[in-house]
């Protein structure tokens, strides 16, 4: 037995219709219900369902979770909306662990958010280490969702919001080099950035780097390795890897 959930905006009528018309042609049951949704942001309504996240200092909320804060937490509260980017997954947890480390023990001066998706690890950076960050986003709803996360936590003096695909952006010319460039994105786009990211950051800068999962790492740790990166540790999380190196 099977069920096919179709949403529909606009005519219903002429929709079942149709679904009516090709179970016809293909000699199936009709048995379409059809159910009225209310208009409520169900973005907002998944998000009620998360939990807060606790990485190092960093504790990652949505607005219903305010009164959970502590004395001492660096707080991130996100609305992801259509962005990736909540505090949830291995992959920003692991990013947000290392980012700590990284930011307590080399001070950078100035750092890359490359992939922001929700800006959750470009607020972390602004807020921990008081520092210019460069978020950007190949999707401009990612970076519209990262500006509006950016105001409110009280960031966006620091956190500049760009759209831009990889490194293919006049801004880079005029904010690098970096001294610490974060991205979580996916492994094989990463082992093509590998040359852009070499181009991109100071001679003894950090690149913390996610979105790999456990197979992955020895490949990405390598395509880095050719471009005069050393490999410094590696975190695992749920199946998946954060990865940091320095130039």
């Amino acid at each position: 037995i099977h069920e096919v959930s179709l949403y529909a905006d606009g005519d219903v009528d002429a929709v079942a219709v149709r679904i009516n018309g090709i179970l016809a042609d293909l000699a199936l049951p009709k048995q379409v219900e059809r159910e009225a949704l209310p208009d409520i942001d169900w973005v907002a309504r998944s998000l009620e369902g998360l939990k807060p996240v606790r990485a190092g200092r960093f504790f990652v909320h949505g607005a219903h979770d305010r009164d959970k804060r502590r004395s001492g937490d660096l707080a991130i509260e996100i609305e992801a909306g259509l962005a990736f980017g909540t505090g949830h997954h291995g992959t920003t947890a692991g990013c947000l662990e290392l980012l700590e480390q990284v930011v307590l023990r080399e001070r950078p001066g100035n750092a890359l958010d490359l992939g922001t998706g929700s800006a959750v690890l470009a607020i972390a950076l602004a807020k921990l280490a008081h520092i210019p960050v460069l978020a950007t986003d190949i999707d401009p709803v990612a970076v519209r969702v990262a500006a509006t996360n950016a105001r409110l936590n009280r960031v966006k003096a620091l956190v500049e919001t760009v759209t831009a695909p990889g490194f293919h952006h006049p801004i880079f010319s005029r904010r690098a080099p970096f001294d610490l460039i974060v991205a979580n994105i996916l492994a094989r786009p990463l082992m093509r950035l590998a040359p852009e990211m070499a181009r991109h950051i100071r001679l003894g800068g950090s690149l913390v780097l996610s979105g790999i999962l456990d197979r992955q790492r020895d490949a990405v740790i390598s395509a880095y390795v050719g471009q005069s990166f050393r490999h410094v540790r590696t975190l695992h999380r749920e199946g998946w890897v954060t990865i940091h190196l320095k130039r």
